[in-house]
């Protein structure tokens, strides 16, 4: 675990920094944002970082989402003001932190990051066979290609295959290819220098650099545009890469590990991926399960889910009932473990009673996933709901009902735009411009 303090602090922020250390982590010190986003612009990357509460959090919360870094900020300072602590969490500090700085709650903030990252639930038969593969092949230095539904935990098992290979103490970095703008992610990857292009105002290090000695995760490597592929290609047969913008070439040591929910042997076929590509990242195949075909892990995943955002609330833990999970488990889950998460947040929301009963478990009756029973209606049996649904659809053009479930879709998927275009059956690319349209129609 990579951690970044940021600030003074007297002497307690040192403190902290040695009981983070003893704990395991690989701590980075800087005086303030300036430096930190100087840092982290230049490879020095975290997984994490406790920032003086003194300091513009909510400009650096700003700075670090202009600049497309994740990086979870927990807050911490000597003073006990309550106002102080509430506008850090207001500002984007997911804690706050008291300090001189206790050892355990230390450790604690550490496990729980660390957890966040890599929690793996694989007691159903279908996933032990994926999970003896993943173990198996974790400590070679093959490239991986994991494939799965939106929402089946491609990222997780990602994590959980660097933390059992012989990298596991270098950098883990991941780039989503299709939350990323076509023309910024090649700067993301490859770095810039000073001047590459309107806006470079300074050298970035890219992501190939931030994963030297480590793991490069290209997460949705189906959406990277083809002539990026080209470019991408040399650099893990070459092992170096050149800068956009710049001369030299950079030797790079990276293991590589992908991920797409498409079929990219059709992509192939249509001229949207390349072959040599493809055949250079399927070294080895992890497909992953949908959750509907893993029932005996939907009780524990709920649990954890109901746990961790019981937790964000300020809500009592609650155990599920019977009924619930009988109701949990009798569903087709369209969009996998990420629809479960987002249920289980409303059902600890929506929760009345000691148990979470099976009245807070909404599930979506919009057809995108719905309970299982006995009664439920064939496909193609249209319903009332449906029917009333076309006639509101009557005198509006289909360009309006297009935009209105695209818009629904993505509301539904609380923003997630890979998810959002599964469900609707498009690229992501395709999403990004409908967007773009709608955004530029409103201005």
């Amino acid at each position: 675990m990579r951690l970044m303090i940021i600030g003074r602090l007297d002497g307690h922020i040192s403190q902290a920094g040695k009981i983070a250390l003893q704990r395991g982590a690989k701590v980075v010190h800087c005086e303030d944002i300036d430096q930190a986003m100087g840092a982290l612009l230049n490879g020095k990357s975290a997984d994490l970082a406790m920032v003086d509460v003194k300091q513009k959090i909510g400009e650096f919360v700003e700075r670090l989402k202009n600049e497309r870094v994740h990086l979870p900020i927990v807050a911490c300072g000597v003073e006990t003001d309550a106002r102080a602590a509430v506008k850090a969490i207001q500002q984007g500090a997911k804690e706050y932190l008291p300090l001189p700085p206790d050892p355990e709650l230390i450790a604690a903030v550490i496990e729980a990051v660390t957890q966040e990252n890599s929690s793996m639930i694989a007691d159903d038969p279908a996933m032990k066979s994926v999970i003896t593969l993943a173990d198996k092949i974790a400590p070679s230095e093959a490239t991986i290609l994991i494939t799965g539904e939106s929402g089946t935990g491609k990222e997780v098992m990602s994590r959980h295959i660097h933390n059992k290979s012989k990298r596991k103490n270098a950098p883990f970095i991941a780039i989503n290819c299709a939350a990323i703008p076509e023309n910024l992610l090649e700067s993301e990857l490859f770095g810039h220098e000073k001047g590459a292009f309107t806006g470079a105002t300074g050298r970035r290090i890219g992501k190939f650099e931030e994963a030297h000695t480590g793991t490069l995760l290209l997460d949705e490597v189906s959406e990277m545009h083809p002539l990026l592929q080209a470019k991408f290609l040399r650099a893990i047969q070459e092992k170096e890469i050149t800068r956009v913008g710049g001369n030299g070439t950079i030797k790079i040591d990276v293991r590589i590990l992908a991920t797409s929910n498409r079929n990219l042997e059709e992509s192939v076929k249509k001229g949207e991926f390349r072959e040599d590509l493809y055949f250079r990242l399927n070294v080895v195949n992890i497909p992953l399960p949908p959750l509907r075909d893993r029932p005996s892990d939907i009780a524990r995943l709920a649990k954890m889910f109901a746990d961790k955002y019981a937790e964000a609330n300020g809500i009592n833990r609650k155990n599920i009932s019977d009924k619930a999970i009988t109701k949990l488990q009798n569903c087709t889950w369209r969009g996998n473990i990420r629809e479960l998460e987002n249920t289980m947040h409303r059902a600890i929301l929506m929760s009345t009673e000691d148990e979470i009963e099976a009245d807070a478990i909404f599930i979506q009756s919009d057809g995108l996933s719905k309970e299982i029973t006995p009664s439920t209606v064939t496909e193609d049996a249209p319903t009332l709901q449906n029917a009333g649904g076309v006639e509101n659809m009557i005198g509006r053009t289909i360009a309006d009902v297009e935009r209105d479930m695209i818009i629904n879709t993505l509301d539904h998927c609380l923003g997630n735009r890979t998810h959002a275009a599964n469900i609707l059956g498009i690229s992501i690319r395709t999403l990004r411009n409908k967007l773009n349209l709608y955004k530029d129609a409103a201005a």
